[in-house]
């Protein structure tokens, strides 16, 4: 078994895609959080930072899909 490493550009582009796939605006992903700023989400997006624990949890619920899925996506196949 390989050590997993995430790779937050991709992991970003998946948050995006899952986002999207949902018809969610950014503004809404940051009243479901309850930021006051979409600067996160936006900085998820770009995979300039992973979100935190707590906050990939509640996105999992947002897109009704498991952490990993938002982590990782499709790599588990291609590996």
């Amino acid at each position: 078994m390989e050590y997993p490493v995430l790779d937050a550009k991709a992991t970003g582009q998946r948050i995006r895609e899952l986002r999207l796939q949902n018809h969610l605006k950014v503004e809404d992903i940051c009243s479901f959080m309850g930021f006051e700023s979409e600067q996160s989400v936006y900085k998820w997006q770009r995979g300039d930072s992973l979100p935190s624990v707590d906050n990939l949890y509640a996105l999992s619920m947002l897109f009704h899909t498991t952490v990993d899925d938002i982590l990782i996506g499709d790599e588990r196949e291609e590996r």
